[in-house]
């Protein structure tokens, strides 16, 4: 009966002292959701490909070197998260607003997450 006692005790507590976490976690701000995105990672699965250090191997051109992005007047985190989200010409659409049939491929967090980073990444001359 001891044990009976000891094992509620210790699940109550663990719930009163997990709760208030559990409840802070749902209620989380997008902005801090999107800072615990692994922009790097996510630039690697899916942009990686053509744009490799910052390059384009389809059109040397249209890379994401700061100059080119301002340019083609892709240098701000608008602009860019708009081409990652519905794409433009050879380049795939990759978000939930690409009205193209294709499964939503990134979310909105992870796209303003890219966004952010490709901007840093310009700004450094992707080193």
């Amino acid at each position: 009966m001891r044990r009976f006692w000891i094992v509620g005790i210790a699940a109550v507590l663990m719930t009163v002292l997990l709760w208030p976490a559990t409840a802070l976690a749902q209620a989380e701000p997008a902005s801090l959701a999107a800072s615990a995105i692994d922009a790097p990672a996510l630039f690697e699965q899916n942009c990686a490909g053509c744009h490799v250090g910052g390059g384009n191997v389809i059109r040397r051109g249209k890379n994401l070197k700061a100059k080119a992005l301002k340019r083609y007047g892709m240098d701000s985190p608008e602009a860019i998260a708009n081409i990652i989200t519905n794409g433009k010409g050879i380049m795939s659409a990759y978000g939930e607003a690409a009205d193209n049939g294709a499964p939503t491929r990134l979310t909105a967090p992870e796209i303003d997450a890219l966004a952010d980073y490709v901007l840093a990444q310009a700004a450094v001359d992707w080193k």
